[in-house]
């Protein structure tokens, strides 16, 4: 049996500046399917979501949601045609505590007032019926990543939408936390919703989906069933090349110079101890993991060594020498860089243009600044060496970051810590 269409998009173009995002594109998501939209940072792919979503507005092409011409001027117009969209970049209001942030717009009454004890009520009923468990009248600044990241799932449950459009979902999610959204979507999938999924993980792709569409430099390469797709294949497809998949580790020198240390280190916050005696060597020439469940200390030793956290107690340690009250600006001056796990708040200033983010942080050093004034020639230079060696895909080094993939913006990040 021939499955309904719920969203069909013709010949969609966007463009910003120079950057073609989307060129011409054609795509169709069935009732009742996990559609999984594929690409590299860049491709397109959440370009063409936000256009879907309402954010953004196309320049050539339509819509049409369950066979009828859709003008979708903004968001709220897309949630009224039963679409919702978690994005990538968290859309909380950090003040108000989760079942606030889930009813947004959706409040629940009790004559002319807000019903905040029935918002509880709702959103904690909804959580635990789906796996997705949070509390309902915590605060939303007090959540780690992968709490925020399911509160926007809760979102677009608690509006009973029909197309769920996820960007990267799983990217701040633990391999339990994304089985469970996996549930959640197969409950949704049998309800005969339509569910668009943006990654990068091909293996997730092919545990989940039901379709997939690669997208290429702003175009459909193919979509296919996933039946007939493989990893190799999908890797390849994305990037135009046959990839190795492949990692050949060579064994470590049994005596590697110390780079940096933690002694000790403590880390209090609100008198709980986020790090408690904490102690680890980092050595040249090696990559140390860190691994454990969000909100475990992770971020908290992160900050710390980069000198955005004071210890309580313990020491930072580099090259042998104690770091005395570090700071930011002299972990930098140590060589010390920090890619953030977040980066719309530490990473990058969206507005401002690619190059001033490729220095954001350096802006003081000898190469991009003189006694009054920056050195816009050097600072170009730069940039465009930047943009080349970590093909950062923009219109130019002076367009706006905001108008970047998530994928290039961190890219910008990577390109100015490396």
């Amino acid at each position: 049996m021939k499955l309904t269409h719920m969203v069909e998009m013709h010949g969609i173009c966007k463009s910003f500046g120079t950057l073609k995002a989307n060129d011409n594109i054609d795509l169709d998501i069935a009732k009742g399917e996990v559609l999984s939209l594929l690409g590299e940072n860049g491709a397109g792919k959440t370009t063409l979501m936000s256009i879907l979503y309402g954010m953004l507005q196309p320049d050539a092409g339509g819509i049409s949601i369950n066979g009828k011409a859709a003008m979708i001027t903004s968001p709220l117009v897309a949630t009224a045609l039963g679409i919702s969209m978690v994005h990538q970049h968290f859309m909380l209001v950090n003040s108000l505590s989760v079942a606030e942030n889930v009813v947004l717009g959706y409040e629940p009454r009790k004559g002319a007032f807000f019903d905040r004890a029935r918002a509880f009520d709702e959103v904690g009923k909804l959580s635990e019926r789906y796996g997705l468990r949070v509390n309902p009248r915590e605060t939303i600044s007090n959540l780690p990543v992968g709490m925020k990241q399911r509160v926007e799932i809760l979102k677009a449950l608690y509006r009973k939408s029909d197309i769920l459009i996820l960007d990267e979902p799983t990217a701040v999610l633990t391999p339990g936390e994304t089985d469970d959204l996996f549930r959640v979507l197969e409950q949704f999938k049998q309800a005969g919703k339509s569910i668009i999924l943006i990654t990068h993980k091909l293996k997730e792709t092919m545990q989940v989906a039901d379709r997939i569409t690669i997208l290429r430099q702003g175009r459909v390469i193919q979509t296919l069933p996933r039946e007939e797709a493989s990893v190799d294949k999908l890797a390849e497809m994305m990037v135009g090349r046959r990839i190795a998949f492949s990692i050949e580790r060579r064994q470590m020198p049994q005596q590697l110079p110390v780079l940096l240390s933690l002694r000790h280190a403590t880390l209090k916050r609100e008198e709980v101890k986020k790090l408690n005696d904490v102690s680890i060597d980092v050595r040249g020439g090696e990559i140390l993991g860190i691994a454990g469940v969000d909100g475990n200390g992770q971020t908290e030793l992160a900050e710390a060594l980069s000198g955005l956290a004071r210890l309580s107690a313990g020491e930072i340690v580099i090259h042998g020498v104690p770091v005395k009250s570090p700071t930011p600006g002299k972990m930098l001056g140590l060589r010390v860089g920090h890619i953030p796990e977040d980066r719309t708040i530490r990473g990058v200033i969206r507005r401002f243009s690619v190059s001033k983010n490729l220095i954001l942080g350096y802006q003081g050093s000898d190469r991009f600044s003189g006694r009054l004034h920056l050195k816009k020639d050097s600072i170009a230079s730069f940039a465009r060496e930047a943009v080349e060696k970590f093909d950062i895909r923009c219109g130019g080094i002076e367009e706006s970051l905001e108008y970047l993939s998530g994928g290039n913006q961190q890219k910008v990040v990577i390109a100015r810590v490396m």
